[in-house]
């Protein structure tokens, strides 16, 4: 007769037993903890902390693969341009733009999570809105004029 009693294998006490966030999710966690408190931190003016939160998201960018820092490079260009009012920082080791200090919008990687495409997300705060269902989230493998000119309309929408 078979036990039914829990077994040490199926009762959850494995070192491969679930809790919740994968090694990415939590390091992405750390990184957002070290963020806010290098931002508190900053003294200056607002001109001073803006300046130094984007050279951290180009130091970001730098450090990502190629194929995703290209990617990123072209994603920065075009946000700044389309919202030179949002400002770049850096959220979960993500480059960001926000607004008022509320993200916005956010690139995100394909080596961040081990993923096999960078993605564009944008936030509730952006009212993307088209009828009851809308992408937030857009998957990047590479970019055409006409992405960019799709993504250029995306963030102009987003802040107006």
């Amino acid at each position: 007769m078979q036990s039914t009693k829990p077994s040490a294998e199926n009762s959850g006490t494995t070192a491969e037993q679930y809790n919740g966030f994968t090694a990415e999710e939590r390091a992405a966690m750390k990184e957002h903890a070290r963020e806010q408190k290098k931002a508190q931190a900053r003294r200056g003016s607002r001109a001073e902390k803006e300046a130094a939160a984007e050279r951290d998201v180009l130091a970001k960018i730098a450090e990502m693969p190629e194929a995703d820092r290209a990617l990123a490079e072209r994603i920065h260009d075009i946000i700044t341009t389309a919202a030179p009012d949002l400002t770049p920082k850096l959220w979960y080791g993500m480059p960001a733009y926000a607004r008022d200090g509320k993200v916005l919008c956010h690139f995100q990687s394909a080596q961040k999570f081990k993923s096999r495409y960078a993605t564009l997300g944008f936030s509730d705060l952006a009212a993307l809105d088209d009828g009851a269902l809308w992408p937030t989230a857009y998957a990047l493998k590479e970019l055409t004029a006409a992405d960019e000119q799709r993504i250029s309309a995306l963030v102009k929408k987003a802040v107006g």
